[in-house]
């Protein structure tokens, strides 16, 4: 049986699962901006034993919606016919569904899919690569798997008397918030609204899975990080710094400092959030956090991908063609302007 799942069952919902993204903690903030959640759960005799958390986005000026699936299991063939039969009925065009199961895992398991109608390959939202570092080694062992430029850095930022603090105050937001414009401006990356990140940081900080660090040297912050807990895994999806980190190293403490940090609370892997993927080019934007953190002997990892879930078929290849077109138009205009 397959049903909406209701506040009562939360505990068993995070048991199961994969990832921050399908917690309900995570779809509790979405709501709190806006977003539509869908939480179905299957269950076999009584027992919650399969979880989706969808969130449902407006298409701007249409009256068509947009259903993200992001970071679960690979779906039952039950679940995918009971998300499509839900949203059949909110006016959806798809899903896009991108499961957080290694490409060696689980291609053969996505290649059940394949044929019959309603699958087909789209074009990802969450990188498709990422850092994975086994954080059941010893504290010596996860050091003498750093690269040595990594280790040096490390130390030198301790000599230097850089002091590494959790602090989930609003002045330590407001510090935080302060970094992340800094930081997009000088890489010309694109943030989500102030508003988001408080509302992500306070929700998620409630459930116990978010923490908010930052780098301090001679009474200065110089880097400041949200890392998320979930279910024996610490996270690190968000982080800003200063140009004068260049010069101490601050980042690198503050990376060493999480991963013990992770350590101490039972984690059994750190998952470092997102990489362009093997070999990135040097003129790639993420090529330098790709560079840093595999600097700390973690392995690259690939995930199956991203699919769309078709739910409207006269309506899906007309808003394909429409995504492709916006996607060269941006571009175009990152490239000239």
């Amino acid at each position: 049986m397959i049903k909406e799942v209701g506040i009562r069952q939360r505990a068993s919902f995070d048991r199961l699962a994969a990832h921050p993204l399908q917690s309900w903690a995570w779809g509790d903030f979405r709501e709190k901006t806006g977003v539509a959640v869908l939480r179905l759960g299957r269950y076999q005799k009584g027992r919650l034993v399969e979880t989706a958390q969808v969130t449902i986005h407006p298409i701007p000026r249409l009256p068509w919606k947009i259903g993200y699936w992001p970071k679960g299991v690979v779906p039952s063939k039950l679940m995918v016919e009971a998300v499509k039969k839900e949203l059949r009925k909110r006016k959806t065009v798809l899903v896009k569904l991108e499961p957080n199961i290694l490409a060696r895992d689980g291609a053969e398991r996505m290649a059940g899919f394949k044929g019959r109608p309603g699958m087909v390959r789209g074009r990802p939202l969450f990188t498709r690569w990422s850092f994975w570092l086994d954080l059941n080694k010893t504290e010596d062992e996860l050091l003498a798997g750093m690269k040595q430029k990594t280790r040096y850095n490390t130390r030198l930022a301790e000599k230097k008397g850089v002091t590494i603090i959790e602090d989930n105050s609003q002045a330590a937001f407001d510090e935080y918030w302060w970094l992340t414009e800094e930081t997009t401006k000088r890489q010309g990356f694109y943030a989500h609204t102030r508003k988001y990140h408080q509302a992500m940081l306070l929700t998620l900080r409630q459930a116990g899975m978010a923490h908010l660090f930052k780098a301090v040297h001679e009474g200065k912050t110089l880097v400041t990080w949200i890392v998320f807990i979930l279910n024996g895994i610490i996270y690190y999806p968000y982080g800003a710094s200063t140009r004068d980190d260049r010069n101490v190293f601050a980042s690198n403490l503050l990376m060493w400092e999480v991963i013990k940090f992770g350590k101490n609370n039972g984690c059994k892997l750190f998952d470092m959030w997102g990489s362009p993927g093997p070999s990135p080019k040097p003129s790639d934007p993420w090529a330098g956090f790709h560079r840093f953190k595999e600097g700390y002997g973690a392995k690259l990892v690939e995930f199956v991908g991203t699919y769309d879930l078709i739910i409207n078929p006269l309506l899906y290849w007309p808003y394909r063609i429409g995504e492709e077109v916006r996607w060269v138009i941006l571009r175009l205009w990152r490239r000239f302007f």
